[in-house]
């Protein structure tokens, strides 16, 4: 069930209606909460709740075997379980035709002929989001950082609560689970927020990404041809945009659901673009993906405690792992090998060279750091290494004169759309949506709500789904 469909609309009212009658008392609407969660989900594809089921329940016992068993080995063996269960959902599901296509090219470049059938399997939606979010609690509660859930039914309600179980954010145990334990009920002004933030997040995902900027990005990054340089720019540009208000949209949306529920989800972006550098950039991008990385790989590899040569060890490996937990294809490790490298070479410029940042430099380096990210766009993007390629030499104008597919319309729609993207994010890289709103007039929001949603309901019908559900 996507949150940009009609069916959604009508499930999120019946949700919201039994969430606030009088009918159940609070345990009972936890209940309707994770049955709910649950036919959220199993509108894709029923069977695959039960991996949801199996880490609930293999999570749930290791927490409560870590949180009385004081034996170290013993605390080691409940851990690894955990490890093992959702690591090998997460291998077998999504990286094993991966693995098995590179070890049968390794093998057959001796000469042995191996041949393997790949199994088409389904990739459960949301996969790569729930098993960190349950894996951090069994390792928080390893490392007592976190108390035991107190009921089943709160743990599991964490693991699958439905407006951020497929796409995030990735919430860690403290910061939800004990939402559950007293009964939530948003306020006026939460719950008109959370409804103003749904409808931003649908604005963002259908009018913005799906409407104005998917057929651009997919129509230069699936020519064969050699494209002329402009093209590949606004192309990518086009990316760079569409997956900004497609993943930032999910967020705003699960954010605002859950508010008009009275629960607080952390926020996922702030204003990306205008990063300063790109250790800014992973402060303002995908937060809850990036201070998970960064809590559980990078600082565990070694972090920035133990000399400059383990620090960029630790980046590499936690940006290329990151690449991979994107997608199973070399493009994406590239993809995180690129940031990994823009991220050790900064904190090398970082030890000898000292900038002042002002308003006129600030923005030079916003801008830069933004041109910079969308190279590794084009590694994200494409499906092929040698389309991405083409496209990056295309980007660098080395193809010389490449065939021109975009009309001149599209380029100026596209240039002035990330342009207007860009100016936006600068002006509220310091700032939030709701210390504006407050500042704004009633009547401007209202009327700026209201534009926003004619524009849903005249772009709505297709129905794409988010780009991240493929992660």
């Amino acid at each position: 069930m996507l949150f940009n469909s009609l069916s959604f609309v009508v499930f999120l009212v019946i949700v919201l209606a039994l969430y606030y009658s009088k009918l159940f008392n609070w345990t009972n609407k936890k209940r309707m909460l994770l049955f709910a969660s649950y036919v959220f989900y199993g509108m894709w594809n029923p069977p695959l709740i039960i991996l949801l089921w199996i880490s609930t329940v293999v999570d749930w016992i290791t927490g409560n075997k870590l949180s009385t068993e004081e034996n170290q080995r013993k605390r080691k063996l409940w851990l690894l379980l955990s490890m093992f269960v959702n690591l090998g959902f997460l291998a077998f599901f999504k990286y094993r035709d991966f693995l098995l296509d590179n070890f049968t090219t390794v093998v057959n470049s001796y000469g042995y002929g191996y041949q393997t059938q790949p199994m088409d399997i389904i990739l459960p939606m949301g996969i790569s989001f729930y098993t960190f979010q349950t894996m951090s609690y069994t390792i928080d509660m390893y490392l007592k950082r976190t108390e035991k859930a107190k009921t089943f039914l709160d743990f599991a309600l964490y693991v699958t609560f439905f407006p951020q179980l497929v796409a995030g954010p990735i919430v860690r145990a403290g910061e939800l689970i004990s939402q559950f334990y007293e009964e939530k009920r948003a306020t006026i002004n939460q719950f008109i927020w959370g409804l103003f933030l749904l409808t931003i997040g649908l604005f963002q995902k259908v009018v913005l990404a799906d409407t104005l900027l998917s057929d651009t990005a997919d129509s230069v990054f699936g020519s064969k041809s050699i494209l002329h340089g402009l093209d590949a720019w606004v192309g990518t540009l086009a990316f760079s945009g569409q997956i900004f208000f497609d993943f930032a949209g999910y967020s705003t949306c699960a954010i605002g659901i859950a508010l008009m529920l009275g629960i607080i989800l952390p926020d996922n972006f702030r204003y990306p673009y205008a990063a300063i550098g790109f250790s800014d950039l992973w402060r303002r991008w995908h937060i809850s993906l990036s201070t998970w990385l960064r809590d559980y790989l990078y600082i565990p590899l070694g972090g920035s405690k133990h000399g400059v040569v383990r620090m960029y060890s630790a980046l590499m490996i936690t940006m290329l792992l990151g690449g991979l937990w994107h997608g199973a294809a070399w493009t994406f490790v590239i993809w995180g090998a690129l940031h990994g490298i823009y991220l050790v070479v900064e904190r090398m410029l970082k030890g000898k060279i000292h900038i002042k940042i002002n308003a006129f430099n600030g923005i030079l380096l916003a801008f830069l750091t933004y041109t910079l990210v969308n190279f590794t766009w084009v590694f994200f993007r494409a499906r092929e290494f040698s389309t991405a390629m083409n496209m990056i030499t295309s980007m660098l104008f080395i193809n010389g004169d490449g065939e021109k597919i975009l009309q001149p319309f599209e380029i100026i729609k596209v240039l002035a759309l990330i342009t207007i993207l860009f100016i936006c994010h600068w002006m509220m890289r310091n700032t939030s949506m709701k210390a504006v709103s407050e500042k704004t007039s009633p009547w401007v929001l209202g009327i700026v709500w209201a534009f926003m949603f004619l524009l849903i309901a005249i772009a709505q019908g297709s129905g794409e789904q988010f780009i991240y559900f493929q992660f």
